[in-house]
């Protein structure tokens, strides 16, 4: 049962608060009306939200709500104020109330928004147990993959594999689809190989022509070429010692991959308009999204250079295979956007997790970061809804489903109620009495409850012709 602390100086209000908490028996609730005594209280107490007056002498409410948001964030606060101080309401809304209620307080929205209030209390709560899930268990180097979320087994084990490789001098090929971080597991071999204090150099390999391959990766001299005005050193010799990540490396041209393997075998270069041999203690580390052994078949990649590459081969999921990660991601993206927009949402309904959980992400851990940034621009409440989700993922995943809702399911609680006086009355064959009885309720009672629903079931008399006294 959640714990509620209500602090008000006026023992009237905070009477009738108590009660009303009391008697809707979902409550464990203590009042406080000293609110000197309140800082101290929920220091010790374990309160899951408290109702809070802000127009209180000694200690203000304004002065506890900025405690509770700085030392206690898991606290929900509801605010209480009168009708003239609504502005000052909406600005603790700003500083983290859940919401305000005027006084005097209506009974059903009172239960209503202290309801809503632990909902998202507790949505808290499990949003960060799915925080504390990523432990990246049974690595070694979790500090380097502090940029990696994950807690899908599969993928964890995949880690455990990249630590091992790392820590070789093998030249490593890295694959999978576009967006599945294939940089970011090249830079956490890097980090944690014995290369780790020289340079990581990431090139994407596929923009470079054929005649700009020489000079971009072995440098130049002064004056080898026109337009060469000054010396300047290639990829290769920036990331002497280090590591050099050759992105899309199936996209580089036969002649490229010609002079790419040279490199490779003799382990040495010359720069353009120089004769001075330079050595290459470089480790490759090489990404691709397509299959190379289906392009080596088709003639479009060098077996030869395939082998020099894929001494270590590591393969990264699509995002669609890693159960649990799109909502850990999800929200991960959902706060960074929101901190960079200036925006409090905080957090994803349920209706856009079951979207976000369906969809295949043909862009993977890139494409879900795309849609939580447009998404986040477009919402204006603290919750993600479907309306700011784009079009394409609304139109891939198809309409919400509808469930159809059996007719007994449909029926109002006040139906439910007149149905089973009802069946009662048949039973007792119209004794209300009896029925009263049965129902735990007074026979006044009863017979109001009938005549606000229309109940109208006479008398019946016994065997006999004899009525049951009472009736």
């Amino acid at each position: 049962m959640n714990r509620i602390l209500v602090i008000d100086d006026d023992q009237a209000v905070l009477n009738y608060l108590l009660v009303s908490l009391t008697q809707a028996n979902r409550f464990e609730v203590e009042a406080l009306s000293d609110s000197t005594q309140a800082l101290a209280l929920i220091a010790s107490g374990q309160f899951d939200l408290i109702l809070l007056d802000m127009d209180m002498p000694e200690t203000s409410g304004w002065e506890i709500l900025q405690s509770v948001r700085q030392n206690h964030p898991e606290i929900e606060v509801v605010i209480l104020t009168g009708v003239e101080d609504v502005s000052l309401a909406v600005e603790s809304m700003k500083m983290g109330a859940y919401d305000y209620l005027c006084k005097p307080v209506d009974n059903n929205r009172l239960i209503l928004t202290l309801e809503r209030a632990l909902e998202r209390s507790q949505l808290r709560g499990e949003i960060s147990q799915l925080r504390d899930q990523v432990k990246l268990e049974g690595l070694r180097h979790k500090e380097t993959f502090k940029n990696i979320l994950t807690q899908n087994k599969n993928f964890l084990r995949v880690l455990r594999k990249v630590e091992q490789i790392a820590e070789s001098e093998n030249n490593v090929l890295i694959w999978g689809e576009s967006g599945t971080g294939k940089e970011l597991v090249a830079r956490a071999i890097h980090q944690i190989s014995r290369r780790r204090d020289k340079n990581f150099i990431a090139v994407n390999a596929g923009v470079f022509a054929s005649e700009l391959f020489a000079s971009e990766f072995f440098g130049h001299e002064k004056g080898a070429f026109t337009g060469a005005v000054s010396t300047k050193p290639g990829f290769f010799e920036e990331a002497n010692g280090g590591s050099l990540f050759l992105d899309e490396i199936g996209e580089l041209e036969l002649p490229i991959q010609a002079k790419l393997l040279r490199v490779l075998q003799e382990g040495e270069y010359f720069r353009l308009g120089s004769t001075e041999r330079r050595g290459a203690d470089v480790r490759i580390i090489a990404s691709t999204n397509k299959d190379l052994a289906a392009e080596i078949e088709k003639g479009r990649f060098r077996r030869d250079l395939y082998y020099r590459l894929n001494i270590s081969s590591i393969f990264l999921p699509p995002l669609r295979e890693r159960k649990g990660d799109v909502e850990l991601l999800a929200y991960y993206f959902l706060e960074r956007r929101a901190k960079l927009n200036s925006k409090k949402i905080e957090f994803i309904s349920e209706e856009v997790l079951s979207v976000l959980e369906m969809y295949d992400y043909p862009g993977n851990i890139r494409e879900l970061e795309n849609i939580l940034a447009g998404a986040v621009v477009l919402e204006n409440s603290n919750s993600l809804s479907r309306r700011s989700l784009p079009p394409y993922l609304l139109k891939a995943i198809g309409p919400p489903r509808v469930v159809p809702v059996p007719s007994e399911v449909r029926k109002t609680l006040a139906k439910l109620e007149a149905d089973h006086i009802q069946r009662v009355l048949e039973y007792t064959r119209g004794n209300r009495t009896a029925a009263a009885e049965i129902l735990g309720i007074s026979r006044v009672g009863l017979l109001n409850k009938m005549k606000n629903y229309g109940i109208e079931i006479e008398p019946q008399p016994r065997r006999g012709g004899q009525r049951r006294p009472g009736n």
